[in-house]
């Protein structure tokens, strides 16, 4: 087996992989234009940030998995993935504290005005009758958007700095909300009014791509705190930049439209410009904890891989398939069955979309499940029954 790691990780991960007995090239400096010419015959693809287009996939002859080393995996061609039936696996969960640290740190950051405190004194500058006008976050309403890890990460520590918290997500329920301590929204636009400041860590998805309207955004408190440390996608960036230019709002964000691939690049964005505005350098993820987290299950996805063969955190499987019947087969264990049953089906054009098969203790028997896209006949149903040598008992189930 051969990885390619087209992204900068610890040395470690790259020594214990090659304690597997796995051959490893490691280019971290790879753009994406790169990687078709760089994938050449390797088996497996590790990336940070750098984008996996269509045309790498392509070029990969030997690809079966691309792994990356991150939460999400928008920066991957996932059509182009599954049309080769190449596995995508990611580390979910395991930068969840180092965003959430990130974005309380731009919470404090705008409140207290520490960066321009910075600024003065470094120019020699005393200006504590400016800088003596903070608010305070403390007994403050913040509205989290998206409870997953980071969010709750996030909630977390608001909480413990005495703040208010309600929430909202499409999967939260007053049970979850009720275990986190926090208050449950019915939507966006109800929770907006109610925050002196909102923090969005969403999943970039179609449905959350731009869910920040300037609808929403024009429902803000007037000086909300707004912190984004998720997607810039999920949030109309000229409506934000908006508001932010007209004083109604200051913006606390990780992550901007035309971020360079390269990390050191220079890097234009009228948002990021304003005087009201906390940026950082997309780090969110960037501490040792979170990386050397990453790095170890990274080492897992690909020891489990090549081990077993299975893949941890596979995110490309289907969630839905048009699979219609499931046929249930519980047969004697011995080789030529299932071809058999699957003979059958193909012999009437019915596909089958998954299939499992288990054995009862002892290996003399088994039960093979598998989800058909069409419902077979009487007269294939009884051709599958009748070979009795092989076969215990057929059941057909609708879905």
């Amino acid at each position: 087996m051969k990885v390619l790691f087209a992204d900068t990780l610890p040395q470690r991960t790259i020594d214990n992989i090659t304690s597997l007995g796995i051959q490893v090239v490691n280019k971290p400096k790879l753009k994406a234009e790169e990687l078709a010419s760089a994938i050449e015959d390797a088996d497996v693809l590790v990336v940070r940030s750098t984008e996996v287009h269509a045309d790498c996939i392509a070029a990969a002859k030997n690809l079966s998995l691309i792994i990356r080393a991150g939460a999400g995996v928008n920066n991957i061609n996932m059509n182009a993935a599954n049309a080769r039936g190449i596995y995508v696996s990611n580390c979910p969960g395991k930068n969840s504290i180092a965003v959430a640290e990130l974005a309380m740190g731009l919470l404090l950051s705008l409140d207290r005005r520490i960066p321009d405190n910075v600024a003065d004194l470094r120019k020699g500058k005393w200006n504590k009758s400016e800088y003596s006008k903070a608010d305070g976050i403390y007994g403050k309403t913040v509205g989290v958007i998206g409870t997953g890890q980071i969010g709750q990460e996030f909630i977390l520590r608001a909480r413990a700095f005495g703040m208010n918290v309600i929430a909202w997500s499409r999967s939260l329920t007053t049970e979850k909300a009720d275990a986190m301590g926090v208050m449950k929204a019915e939507s966006i636009a109800e929770l907006i009014p109610q925050c002196d400041v909102i923090s969005v860590h969403l999943a970039l998805k179609p449905e959350t791509k731009r869910i920040f309207t300037k609808e929403l955004i024009g429902m803000m408190r007037p000086n909300t705190l707004f912190l984004n440390t998720s997607r810039w996608e999920v949030v109309d960036e000229e409506a934000l930049y908006e508001a932010a230019a007209a004083g109604r709002i200051r913006v606390g964000a990780d992550v901007f439209s035309g971020e360079p691939e390269d990390k050191n690049s220079p890097f234009t964005n009228k948002l990021a410009s304003l005087p009201n505005v906390y940026g950082t350098h997309h780090i969110g993820a960037s501490t040792e904890q979170a990386q050397n987290a990453i790095a170890d299950e990274t080492v897992a996805i690909i020891k489990q891989y090549k081990e077993r063969g299975t893949v941890k955190n596979w995110v490309n499987k289907a969630k839905v398939t048009p699979a219609k019947y499931q046929l249930v087969v519980r047969h004697y264990d011995k080789p030529g069955v299932l071809a058999n049953v699957f003979n059958d089906l193909k012999s009437v054009h019915i596909n089958i979309q998954e299939v499992e098969n288990l054995i009862f203790e002892g290996t003399l028997t088994a039960s093979c499940t598998m989800k058909l896209v069409a419902k077979p006949s009487e007269a294939i149903l009884s051709a599958i029954s009748s070979r009795t040598s092989e076969v215990i008992q057929v059941q057909l189930v609708e879905l």
